[in-house]
């Protein structure tokens, strides 16, 4: 049995590409028919008007007509004659896609440094107020319309990322320097970052106009603007020039750790700690490094958090940093992966909103829905990542975390 196991998990660890989008499609196949099971079985439990009669008792949920929702209401219903792209249901889903691929971007390459980095939302948080406060101060200073729309954007993204990488980069010093657990000081951030932004925003940069705990609104023309003639409408909160960047950036992060000195440093520190040491890797000087990029990364999923969907900083922020977590360990820690994660992700939440508008269906049973989906597919990667780790097929140890890859 125990070889049985062995080999099964061998095959796993080093199955190909195409081998393992194919075990995360039947992976998902399997999640839809048993979650299938499960809105149908619920439904004999719950009282409705009208359902499927079987020996005696009545159905109320019929799972066909759940995952139509699930899966096509997120896109706003394609198969429907009246369909346009620009609706409101696919602006949700690409809004939540644009947010995810940051935070995941900014997991993962902490995970691919050979790190665990549990605190990209707390990095969230700090790169969001930051954006919203340097953008209202420099509003000051630099003239509306276009000419601060150029100015004010990219001023407020760096604000964010300066201040998710300098955030991260705190647990990356106390774990080069002082040996600490990077998942423990990562985890106790968080609840800093809350804690110091809400006192922040109480102390100084609450909207004196507003009982609600939030900054005052950036101008108009600060916001990310859509697309001209084929753009979503600003009432949408989504632009696709964000949409676009996020893409650009999960390129441009693969390829930094594909082709460059850098990224062959990271990669080769989170698999190999001793062979990068050995062949003249700095290797406190590449965990600093890394939380710093991670933490940046983060920060830009705050910016954008305020300059696509808000317009302003408000204290009740998302848990998209969580979010990235899985996201990450979904697209195994790959950059490029990161995208099509992220677009599950959205199609998972903006789908969830259709069904509770057009079915009976309880929002609790929705979210095991959407759970299970999420289990089923990212369970085979992470026992692949567990394995590359923990399992005698894999060889000698190989990576110091779960986040090292040799390949992908």
């Amino acid at each position: 049995m125990r070889d049985d196991l062995e080999r099964l998990l061998e095959r796993l660890i080093h199955a190909s590409v195409a081998e393992r989008v194919a075990i995360s499609v039947a992976a998902l196949f399997a999640a839809i028919l048993v979650g299938g099971v499960l809105v149908f079985v619920s439904g004999g439990f719950a009282s409705c008007r009208a359902g499927l009669d079987l020996a005696g008792v009545t159905f109320c949920y019929n799972p066909i007509q759940v995952y139509y929702e699930l899966f096509l209401g997120s896109l706003g219903h394609p198969l429907e004659g009246d369909w346009s792209p620009m609706n409101y249901s696919l602006a949700t889903t690409l809004r939540q896609t644009t947010l995810l691929i940051f935070a995941g971007l900014s997991v993962a390459v902490a995970f691919r440094a050979g790190l665990f980095n549990i605190g990209t939302q707390g990095q969230l948080v700090i790169g969001g107020l930051l954006t919203a406060v340097t953008v209202l101060f420099a509003a000051s200073y630099v003239p509306g319309g276009f000419v601060g729309t150029v100015l004010l954007i990219p001023i407020g993204v760096l604000a964010g990322a300066v201040g998710g990488g300098l955030y991260g980069a705190i647990p990356g010093a106390l774990k080069a320097y002082a040996g600490a657990n990077e998942v423990i000081t990562t985890i106790m951030l968080n609840f800093i970052a809350a804690g110091v932004a809400s006192t922040l925003l109480s102390w100084r940069f609450q909207d004196p106009d507003s009982a609600n705990p939030q900054t005052r609104a950036i101008p108009e023309y600060a916001e990310i603007p859509n697309v001209p003639v084929v753009g979503f409408s600003g009432r949408m909160d989504f632009s696709l020039l964000a949409l676009g960047f996020a893409v650009a950036l999960m390129i441009g992060i693969a390829w930094l750790l594909a082709r460059t000195s850098f990224g062959y440093e990271l990669r080769t520190s989170g698999i190999q700690p001793k062979a990068a040491a050995y062949g003249g890797v700095d290797e406190k000087r590449m965990t600093v490094a890394s939380m710093t990029l991670s933490g940046a990364l983060g920060g830009i999923a705050g910016a954008f958090w305020v300059l696509m969907e808000h317009g302003r900083w408000l204290e009740n922020v998302p848990a998209l940093g969580f979010d990235g977590i899985a996201v990450s360990i979904l697209a195994g820690n790959n950059p490029l992966g990161v995208g099509a994660a992220a677009f599950l992700f959205g199609v998972l939440s903006s789908g969830s909103n259709a069904i509770n508008t057009a079915t009976d269906v309880p929002p609790e049973l929705v979210g095991v829905l959407s759970g299970l989906i999420i289990l089923f597919v990212a369970m085979p990667e992470f026992f692949r990542m567990m394995g590359r780790r923990y399992a005698d097929v894999g060889g000698p140890e190989r990576t110091r975390s779960t986040g090292g890859e040799a390949d992908d």
